[in-house]
Formats: structure tokens, C-alpha cells, sequence
């Protein structure tokens, strides 16, 4: 009997220190940018175990939505007890979350004009944090998603540099104007002003279904694709048509289509699976 209780108490120890583990997040973050001229803030969720630890983790780069910042999956997305909770239950492996601030007026995360956003990200932010802590800096171990503007710039970015990224994860997402006179209105609402040639090289270059159809299948094929909206999401359409483009150049990826529209309960939800997803890529080498 004494051994049977002695058994309890050790288990009850084990799992209350487990479950007592957790990760860090600092979200006031910041490093100067020379491309962008100006001090940019980011946040980044360490680990349960990374001060304890010597080892290099893999990275998630997730990024924000319109009119958001650094501190949006921080504070709505609840990124610290949701990614704790998967670690500790097993369903995702553990690792450094990168939370960028692109919140700059309605610029978001690609280059226009001076706003030179996707070449701060590439060669600046990336290299500051992958050196900075203690991540292993290959496509292998690395992934990004996103909701909403972030969805976008999640397809784009990994569109754009498919040799970078292990996963990618667009929640939601804005996968760009789907018509050359959508993507005027646009320019025209945001005061900037290109030539025909312009406007049309921007829209073949930030258009999630443009690139999916014009790049080689092998390039969009070496990204694992999770992509998720609600049914009663207004950004329903763009995501429906680039399935269809997955699908017609047979691209393998996860598609998927819940109940529920265009919030941070929809993407709470999401954020699990998404952890799970990138952690068995990460886990499959």
C-alpha cells in the first residue's frame, strides 16, 4: 500500500511539474532597420525548456493581420497557452514563434514603393533572430503562417522563396487582388500611382493563384500547404480558387473549410492544428 501511494505521489509530482512548464514571450521587442529606416518591433515565443537547454530550435515565423501588430497573436491569439498546451500534450515539438510588426498605415508585407517590408523580412529580420537565439536556420526547420493580410503574406512569402520554408500555413488569407482592376482600386484608395506595366508586374508577382499557375509545379510542390478559411468568411473566394489551382497542377495540400468567419475565435482554433502541422514536417526529416 505505502509503495502504491509512494507511486502516486511520484506521478502527481511529474505531471504537476510538467504541466507547471512554460514558455516565454516577449513581445516589446525591437532591431533597427536600415532598409525600412526606422526601429521595427517584433515579438517571440521561447519554449518551455529553452533556458534550461542548449540546443538550437526550429522556427515558426507567424505573422499578424491588417491594422494588428507584433502583439496580436500574443494577446488575441493567445499563442503562449495554446502553444504551451500542444508541447506539453505531444502534439507539437518544441520551438521559437517569430511575431513581426508590419504595421505601417495599409502598407503590410511587401515592397511598394519606399516600403520596402518583404526585403526587411529576408534580409534583415531573418538573419537578426536566427543568429540572435538559438535556431536551426534550414528550410527543414522552418515554417510560416498567417491570418487574414498575414495569410497573404504567408502564400507570397513562401511563393517567393519556396527554398526557405519547410510549411506553410495561410489562414484566412488575403491572397491578393483577383483581377487587374480590383488590384487599381486598390492602388487608387492608397494614393499610389503606377504605370499599365507596373500595375500588371505587381499583380503577376502578389497574386497567390497568378504564381501557383505560372511557377513550376516542383517549386509550389516543395512547400507543405495547410490552408484554412470559414464558410462565412468574405476572403472565401480567393482561398476556394487557389485550392482549384492546387488541385488542376496536382498540388498536394491540406484544405480546409470550418464553420465560422473572419475572427480570433476561427483562428484560436486553427492555431493548434497548425502547430501539429509544421511540427511533422520538422519532425519527417
Amino acid at each position: 500500500m505505502k509503495n502504491i501511494i509512494l507511486l502516486l505521489s511520484i506521478n502527481l509530482l511529474i505531471n504537476s511539474v510538467a504541466f507547471s512548464q512554460k514558455g516565454t514571450v516577449l513581445d516589446e521587442l525591437t532591431m533597427t532597420s536600415k532598409i525600412l529606416k526606422s526601429e521595427r518591433k517584433f515579438a517571440i515565443y521561447l519554449p518551455p525548456d529553452y533556458d534550461s537547454s542548449k540546443r538550437s530550435y526550429p522556427v515558426l515565423y507567424l505573422l499578424h493581420g491588417g491594422g494588428d501588430d507584433q502583439t496580436g497573436w500574443v494577446q488575441f491569439g493567445e499563442v503562449l497557452h495554446i502553444t504551451d498546451k500542444a508541447i506539453r500534450e505531444g502534439k507539437a515539438t518544441p520551438m521559437i514563434i517569430v511575431m513581426p510588426d508590419a504595421n505601417t498605415g495599409k502598407r503590410g508585407y511587401f515592397n511598394m514603393g519606399d516600403w520596402r517590408y518583404e526585403d526587411f523580412f529576408f534580409e534583415e529580420l531573418m538573419p537578426y533572430v536566427e543568429s540572435t537565439y538559438r535556431i536551426k536556420g534550414e528550410k527543414r526547420f522552418r515554417a510560416i503562417a498567417g491570418l487574414s493580410m498575414g495569410g497573404g503574406g504567408s502564400f507570397m512569402y513562401a511563393l517567393h522563396h519556396p527554398e526557405l520554408f519547410s510549411s506553410s500555413c495561410p489562414l484566412s488569407a488575403s491572397v491578393g487582388s483577383l483581377t487587374l482592376d480590383k488590384l487599381k482600386e486598390r492602388l487608387k484608395e492608397r494614393g499610389i500611382s503606377l504605370s499599365e506595366e507596373q500595375v500588371k508586374a505587381y499583380f503577376e508577382n502578389h497574386n497567390a493563384i497568378s504564381l501557383v499557375e505560372s511557377m513550376p509545379a516542383e517549386e509550389v510542390k516543395s512547400v507543405r500547404w495547410f490552408i484554412d478559411c470559414g464558410d462565412d468568411d468574405f476572403l472565401y473566394e480567393g482561398n476556394s480558387l487557389i485550392h482549384i489551382a492546387m488541385r488542376k497542377k496536382d498540388i498536394p495540400h491540406e484544405y480546409r473549410v470550418r464553420n465560422g468567419g473572419h475572427s480570433w475565435t476561427y483562428w484560436r482554433e486553427s492555431l493548434p492544428v497548425v502547430l501539429e502541422f509544421v511540427s511533422d514536417a520538422f519532425h519527417q526529416y
